[in-house]
């Protein structure tokens, strides 16, 4: 990461790798930093990490500016791919024994960690998505939660739940319908394809398309003219969450249907997300090699 200033980093928690410049006002918060092998996908771990840095760099935030400027936090991965999705291990374990309670605290938490990027952590901070790497289900859903998404050409993105019966169920539909028609946010639901970087871009859901390489760089770029317009970008957050927010009780009430899907699930769709799992192993020890 090629940067002006000297950066602060921070310890918060294993799976992240935070950088900071206090003095710009920008936040990276990189995922996966603990995989030397493993596979990409929202584990309960890097869920609590998440959450638990977007809470003290909300408070920080508030504390320091005070809604005085406009913060941006930039989320990244340490990985080849950006995020490849809920934990299906975890989904497959839960789902089998019946476990509502413990499945439906796993979605929760997912929920409140999007809907906070969504929300701008609740003061007015700018989030960027980098996906360099592939997005798929909960990691598109997560990338979709931010206000801008830059994306490099040659990632792939989409939301393949329905290859076993299921649907993206922790704001896919929501973050969706601020971009695209409802019915085309259904169709890409439901017909569960997956999606290089400049379809998206032509679709309107990546707002910022470059070569291999140069996404760090983009980033840097929408900062900056961000901050031409500051008053006025800080302006259109308010205006958007007046109009057209995402509510976290929206969200909750979705994933519990997410919740009740998964658990009708059969044998079939179980052997499925048993199989993405062990591509997913393979994939990563590929990758590390």
């Amino acid at each position: 990461m090629s940067v002006a200033q000297p950066f602060l980093r921070t310890d918060p928690g294993k799976t992240l790798r935070v950088v900071e410049d206090a003095g710009r006002g920008v936040y990276w918060c990189n995922m996966h930093a603990d995989l030397a092998v493993g596979r990409a996908c929202f584990s309960t771990q890097l869920v609590d990490d998440i959450i638990a840095y977007q809470r003290d760099l909300a408070g920080r935030l508030q504390a320091v500016h005070g809604g005085t400027r406009l913060p941006h936090v930039v989320l990244a991965s340490d990985n080849a791919a950006f995020n490849l999705g809920g934990d299906l291990d975890l989904f497959c374990r839960l789902i089998k024994l019946g476990d509502r309670e413990r499945l439906l605290d796993y979605a929760r938490r997912c929920v409140r960690g999007v809907h906070a990027f969504h929300a701008g952590l609740g003061v007015g901070a700018h989030t960027i998505a980098l996906v360099q790497g592939d997005a798929l289900g909960g990691g598109f859903e997560a990338a979709l939660s931010c206000h801008t998404i830059v994306a490099e050409e040659g990632a792939l993105m989409g939301l393949p739940e329905v290859l076993f019966d299921l649907f993206p169920g922790m704001g896919a539909y929501s973050f969706l319908c601020q971009r695209i028609a409802p019915h085309a946010a259904e169709k890409l639901m439901l017909e569960g394809n997956v999606f290089d970087a400049a379809q998206l871009h032509a679709m309107g859901l990546v707002d910022v398309l470059v070569p291999r390489g140069q996404g760090v760089q983009a980033v840097e770029d929408v900062i900056r003219a961000n901050g031409r317009i500051s008053h006025a970008r800080a302006a259109m957050h308010r205006v958007r969450m007046e109009s057209q927010s995402v509510t976290l009780e929206e969200m909750m009430r979705i994933t519990e249907i997410w919740v009740d899907t998964a658990l009708q699930l059969g044998e079939k769709s179980l052997r499925t997300m048993e199989r993405l799992v062990r591509a997913q192993v393979r994939r990563a020890g590929t990758e590390a090699a």
